[in-house]
Parts: structure tokens; sequence; C-alpha cells
């Protein structure tokens, strides 16, 4: 393993007990095993208590604490970088009765994990969202319908948008859920702590990410949620977009987000102050149709599949990332395809199948 790229002593991850904290805190303390690898979560969101076992026999270190408290984030780690990746990751809890909860967990938590940087000379690299990107201006690209999923029109004269995907450019106007929003305002806020005291930090756009560790809701984690539910047999429903299960996203395998980011770490002077779009791309994408013929085949189970015509508010039937930004400037694409991704996912539920069927019920 080894590798001479880190240039930091100490990384700290914040959400660090989630899929995707968690898949990083491990990757890296692996691969610089003396790097001091420090985890922060409030284990609020479920089966976030079963990475503990995990991040301890690696050799991360935890922290019980909450980022919308600045005492929890009161720390001596200096001259280090922090990788901020707590979030509310779900869309649908910006239209509920509390969208307080978002609020201060995306805005005012990055506002204080800001701070600590800003006290303690920590750079940054910060885990955005593609839900920056306004739903209605999203759903306005052409559409055509085959059998197995949406494809875009070819052609189209649309800002920061081609048949390769979404781009950096692509219009920020218009509503694009309170998560999105609260992701686009921390975007903006780093870029000044970025300007004003010395920080260096990129931000990341991400798609969906997929992969092991991640216990699937329908609005997050919508790969790991189909398996988990052909693996244990539970039903679904495909939502919107006519309950045909024809929307497609792109999905990016957290072996290929870690590494990503270790990348960035290594180019981080050079990269400071850019932002990327992150995800599989055209070719690494599925309908979900198309997710469930391929965890039927990887599961040997069929389950039942009810229909929902109404779509909901901020859904998009399409969205594809135009990586070939952040391949020009560190030569990172990624590699692992859908079917692996999946693969994966299911010999994880395998291994912990005790643990994860307590969790999840």
């Amino acid at each position: 393993m080894g590798g001479n790229s880190m240039n930091y002593q100490t990384l700290l991850v914040t959400g660090g007990a989630g899929f995707v904290g968690s898949n990083l805190a491990v990757y890296l303390k692996k691969k610089y095993p003396a790097l001091r690898v420090i985890v922060l979560d409030n284990l609020k969101r479920r089966g976030s208590e079963l990475t503990l076992t995990r991040l301890k026999e690696s050799g991360v270190e935890f922290m019980h604490g909450d980022i919308r408290c600045p005492e929890d984030l009161a720390h001596d780690i200096r001259d280090g970088l922090l990788i901020e990746c707590s979030a509310e990751p779900s869309v649908l809890a910006g239209y509920g009765d509390n969208p307080m909860y978002v609020l201060k967990t995306n805005l005012v938590g990055t506002l204080n994990c800001l701070e600590l940087a800003r006290k303690n000379h920590l750079d940054l690299i910060f885990l955005s969202t593609s839900r920056v990107y306004p739903y209605e201006t999203l759903n306005l690209i052409k559409t055509v319908e085959k059998e197995t999923r949406f494809e875009w029109m070819p052609g189209q004269a649309v800002s920061g948008w081609s048949e390769e995907g979404v781009n950096e450019s692509f219009s920020l106007d218009g509503p694009k859920s309170l998560y999105g929003a609260t992701k686009l305002a921390s975007e903006v806020i780093l870029q000044e702590y970025l300007a004003a005291y010395g920080i260096k930090g990129v931000v990341n756009r991400c798609g969906v990410i997929a992969g092991p560790w991640q216990f699937g809701k329908v609005d997050q984690g919508v790969f790991s949620l189909w398996m988990l539910a052909h693996y244990f047999k539970k039903p679904l429903s495909y939502i919107g977009f006519g309950g045909k299960g024809k929307q497609v996203r792109d999905l990016l395998h957290i072996d290929d987000l870690s590494t990503l980011i270790d990348l960035q770490i290594a180019n981080l002077p050079a990269i400071s102050g850019k932002v990327y779009n992150v995800g599989g791309g055209k070719d690494i994408s599925l309908s979900l149709l198309e997710t469930t013929q391929i965890c039927q085949e990887i599961t040997g189970n069929r389950i039942e599949i009810s229909s929902e015509i109404q779509t909901r508010q901020g859904d998009v039937s399409i969205y594809l990332t135009d990586y070939r930004k952040v391949y020009s400037d560190i030569g990172w694409q990624p590699q692992k395809t859908p079917q692996e991704a999946l693969l994966d996912t299911y010999n994880w539920i395998r291994s912990c199948e005790g643990q994860l069927k307590t969790a999840l019920t």
C-alpha cells in the first residue's frame, strides 16, 4: 500500500460513520497507515452504529459529536485536512414539517466546519451534490422513451448540457430542493473562506454514490435500497414518470470516489477553489427497471414492485454527470461498472445479513 502523496498528518472526516465518510476514512487509513484519521458523527442515521466496529478495527478514531454544535468541533486538530461528508442527504426531508433540521445540518453545520478550518488551518474537501442543479431546468431537456429507460434526445441546445451529461456551467437558477439549496449556499460561503483565509479546498458535486455499507432509502441510496429489498424480499415501488421505472441515474462506486479524493488530496494546491461534477457518467448509469433486472439476476429473487404514477416534487427523469473537467485536471475517471457496484453491495449484505436484518427492521 503506502504512497507518498499524503501531505497531512491528521485527517478529520465529519459525517464519518455514514456511508461515504466511513468508507473514505477506512480507505485513507489503510493506504496511509501513519495518518491519524478521526471521524465525527452524531449517529442519527440508521445503521451508522454498525460502522463503529469497522472503524475501530481499521484504526480510525471515533468522536461522537454534531456539526450543528460548535462546541463539538472545538478540537486541537491543526494543519490537517477536513473532509466534510456530514449532511441530511434526503431531498424529501426539505418538503416535510421540519425544514430546520435540513437547514441547520447542511448550512449551519457547514459554517461551523468552515470556522473550525479557519481557526485550525485545515484544508477542506467538501462533498456537495448534483442537486444544486434546478430540477425544472433539468426536466426541460427533452427525452425519448426506450424499452428499458428514458434517454435524452440528441442535438438539443442547452447551456451546460450535452449527451455526455450535465457539466459545471449548467444553470443554477431555479428551485432545487432545500437540500440542494443548502449545499449550494455552503459552496458559495466556502469559496469566500478559501479566498479570505488562505485555506485550500475543493468542491465535489456528487451524483448517486453506491456500494457496500450504504443503508439505502427511497430518496437516498436508491441502488442499495433496491438490492436490500431484493435480498430481504421486501416490496418496492416505481414512483413517478408514469410508474414504469424508466428514470435514469448514473452511479459512482464508493471505491471510485475514494480514488478521486486521494488524487485530489495529492493535487490540492493546484486545484484549490475548483468545483467538479463527480459521477459515473453516461456509461455507468441505470434505470430502475434495469436495476431490478440486475438485482434479480444476482439474488435469484423476484419481488413485488408496484407503480405510483404521480411524480414527486423535485424529482428528475434523467441525471447524468459530465465529469470531463475533473478528468482533464487530474486524470480521474470511474472504473467500476453498475454490475460491480450492485454485486459488491450484495456480497456485503450477505456477509452482514444478521446485523442488517436487525438494523433495518
